[in-house]
């Protein structure tokens, strides 16, 4: 890979490493190589089991994103996180700094461990037991919900959201106020990109990337994982983060004409 900058993009739920499509052209075209890896359970990556939730902890998934940075035969990489990206962003900055040459994150804030309550808890307490953290927690409940109502509607659902409020799904109406509000995709989303994430979502299901919302207590849970977090409860982050609101990835390599 030679000199060239690498920017790693950590996509979130329920996208793919095509949610980048736009920046990795940016990228190239300014002199950077793109490396955009879907994480274990999503798309094309293989080898961890779907069915199991406990291969989806901080350690896993962070693991994954090392062996990356190795593969690609360099140091750092510049990175970059959306969503539940930021969450795999912000602790491969913590547990491996020395693979980051700088961060930033989207949508997500840093959140710290709270050692006495378990995350799925306090969004439930919150936010109510229908809020789409909680509905995610039984294995196998979500996807047949998503399974009525086809993968493309469900798609067109959850990129088309503009409320600030989190996701709600009844039991009784998924998405909630949002099931009959009609679809107006925005001039960023086009009829091609969803028939897209549909083509793809279809060929493997929600399960790998729901996963990610199963495991969040045991993220936390266990003497050793939650001592190792525990080491950063105080510590300042020592570079500059900006929140504005096999492993299979795509790699662009620069613009041959970019100076």
């Amino acid at each position: 890979m030679g000199q060239v900058p690498i920017v790693l993009l950590l996509h979130g739920f329920p996208k793919i490493w095509y949610s980048w499509r736009h920046q990795i052209l940016y990228l190239a075209a300014h002199g950077y190589r793109a490396v955009a890896p879907d994480p274990r359970g999503y798309r094309d990556t293989t080898k961890a089991p779907i069915d199991d939730p406990t291969k989806f902890t901080t350690l896993h998934v962070v693991g994954d994103m090392v062996a990356l940075i190795a593969a690609l035969g360099v140091d750092k990489v510049f990175v970059v996180g959306h969503d539940w990206g930021t969450m795999i962003a912000w602790s491969l900055c913590l547990f491996r700094p020395d693979k980051a040459k700088a961060l930033v994150n989207l949508s997500v804030h840093f959140a710290p461990r709270n050692p006495h309550q378990k995350i799925v808890e306090i969004f439930c307490v919150a936010y109510r037991d229908d809020h789409y953290i909680c509905r995610f927690q039984e294995p196998g409940e979500i996807e047949v919900v998503f399974a009525s109502l086809g993968t493309k509607k469900v798609f067109e659902k959850f990129l088309t959201h503009r409320d600030p409020d989190p996701f709600h799904f009844p039991k009784d109406k998924p998405f909630g106020a949002l099931y009959d509000t009609p679809v107006i995709l925005p001039s960023w989303l086009s009829e091609e990109d969803v028939d897209y994430y549909t083509k793809k979502f279809e060929q493997t299901g929600f399960t790998g990337g729901i996963n990610y919302y199963r495991c969040f207590d045991l993220k936390y849970s266990g003497n050793f994982l939650f001592n190792m977090l525990g080491k950063w409860k105080e510590s300042e982050y020592s570079g500059q983060s900006v929140p504005v609101g096999g492993l299979a990835y795509y790699v662009t390599a620069p613009s041959q004409d970019n100076d």
